[in-house]
C-alpha cells in the first residue's frame, strides 16, 4: 500500500477536535457521493406527476386506406424502480399502463382492453465541471409492452390487420418522451453540485 492510500486509510482527528474519524479515498467518497445523490428515492420523486396521470389519442386512421379510425383512453400507474449498482450506476424505470381503446369501422365497433408496461433505461453520469446527470435513453415503440383482449374473432382479426398494437406503441413511446423532457422532470435529472455548495457555503 502506498502513502496516499495508507493515510487515507487510518483513522485520524477531526478538524474540530472531536472523536477521531475514519478517512476513506478521494475515489471511495465520489462512489458514495454519486450513490447518495441518485438515490432510488430521488429518481422516483422526480416521476411521480406520471403516476396516476392519463391522457387520450385518436381517432387515428389505421388499416388498409386507413379506414377504421382508433381513438383510447390511456391511464398510467404507480413507476416501479430498479437500481443496479455496477461500474455505472443505472436504473430500470417501469411505468404500468391501461387501455380502453376501441376501433371503429363505421358499420360496427370493436372494443379493447389493454394493459402493459413501458420500460425506460437511466444511466448517472457525470460532467463538467461538476455535475451529475441522469441521462434517460429515448423511448421507442419497443420500450412498450402491452398485451390485448377482445371479446370476438373479429376484432382480434381487425386489430392484426391494422397494426393496432404498433400504433399504441408509438404513440405511448411518443406521449412519454415528450413528458421527460418538461422541466421539473429535466431539473431532477440535473444536479448542478457546484452551484449547490456555492449556495450552501453563501449560507
Amino acid at each position: 500500500m502506498d502513502e496516499t492510500a495508507r493515510s487515507a486509510a487510518q483513522p485520524g482527528s477531526a478538524p474540530d477536535g472531536s472523536p477521531p474519524v475514519s478517512y476513506i479515498s478521494y475515489e471511495e467518497f465520489g462512489r458514495r457521493f454519486l450513490e447518495y445523490a441518485a438515490s432510488e428515492a430521488r429518481i422516483s420523486g422526480a416521476f411521480t406527476q406520471l403516476t396516476g396521470a392519463a391522457f387520450d389519442f385518436g381517432p387515428i386512421g389505421v388499416g388498409p386506406a386507413r379506414l377504421a379510425k382508433v381513438t383510447a383512453r390511456v391511464q398510467l400507474g404507480e413507476p416501479r424502480l430498479h437500481r443496479y449498482l455496477d461500474d455505472v450506476i443505472s436504473f430500470e424505470l417501469v411505468i404500468p399502463l391501461d387501455l380502453d381503446m376501441l376501433i371503429d369501422l363505421a358499420v360496427d365497433r370493436h372494443r379493447f382492453d389493454v394493459d402493459g408496461t413501458i420500460h425506460l433505461h437511466l444511466t448517472v453520469r457525470t460532467a463538467e465541471p461538476l455535475r451529475v446527470l441522469i441521462d434517460i435513453a429515448e423511448p421507442r415503440s419497443g420500450n412498450v409492452r402491452i398485451n390485448v383482449a377482445t371479446a370476438t374473432k373479429r376484432g382480434q382479426l381487425l386489430r392484426i390487420l391494422a397494426s393496432v398494437d404498433h400504433e399504441i406503441r408509438r404513440f405511448v413511446a411518443r406521449y412519454i418522451a415528450t413528458e421527460i423532457r418538461k422541466p421539473h422532470i429535466a431539473a431532477a435529472r440535473d444536479i448542478d453540485v457546484a452551484t449547490r455548495l456555492d449556495a450552501a457555503w453563501t449560507l
